[in-house]
């Protein structure tokens, strides 16, 4: 099982089935936070629902197409993360995530995201890690700034949140930048 400890309080773990009662409460807790900037939410209405999520991201798992991992923060469950899309032809992933809103603002996510990115670089050998966020999500654009990342642009009408579009800023670090980044710090 895929176990990649970040800190000595940070680690992300590959989703599995026994996650599900815990990914589902925080977002049951968090729902009307999360609900803001994620779309999805309105389809985990159970944790049957969470369950058939875990078995999807472990079907693209084993297919090498993407990579969710739980992220344990002091052995707490406290958001999800990881690679929502593998693109292995072009050496690029795209990074998602999520926190449960009790764990905001301690810098867990940038952290995650940093151990996400030193991964797809350093392990699976990716060129370029990419993450979108919409325009007004700071928290999120902020992760990615924080992170290292460089904002590329904007991509309009780029997601349908329940009854709009949004826009979406797009960040991009590539792997010469991250360990040149790596070594300064």
């Amino acid at each position: 099982m895929f176990l990649y400890k970040v800190d000595n309080n940070l680690q992300l773990k590959l989703l599995s089935y026994e996650d599900a009662p815990a990914v589902f409460a925080m977002t049951e807790e968090s729902r009307q936070y999360l609900r803001e900037w994620l779309p999805w939410l309105d389809a985990i209405t159970k944790e049957e629902d969470t369950k058939a999520y875990i078995r999807s991201s472990l079907y693209g798992y084993a297919e090498g197409r993407q990579m969710n991992t739980l992220i344990l923060y002091q052995g707490r469950p406290a958001g999800v993360a990881g690679f929502n899309q593998i693109d292995a032809g072009n050496r690029t992933v795209y990074i998602g995530y999520w926190l449960h809103q009790p764990f905001q603002g301690l810098g867990i996510m940038t952290k995650a995201v940093r151990g996400l990115t030193d991964y797809a670089i350093s392990e699976l050998g990716m060129n370029r890690v990419e993450i979108s966020a919409a325009v007004k999500n700071q928290k999120s654009r902020s992760v990615a700034e924080k992170a290292g990342y460089s904002y590329e642009g904007t991509r309009r009408q780029s997601e349908w949140l329940y009854d709009h579009f949004v826009d979406h800023a797009v960040y991009g670090i590539l792997a010469e930048e991250w360990k040149i980044n790596k070594a300064e710090s």
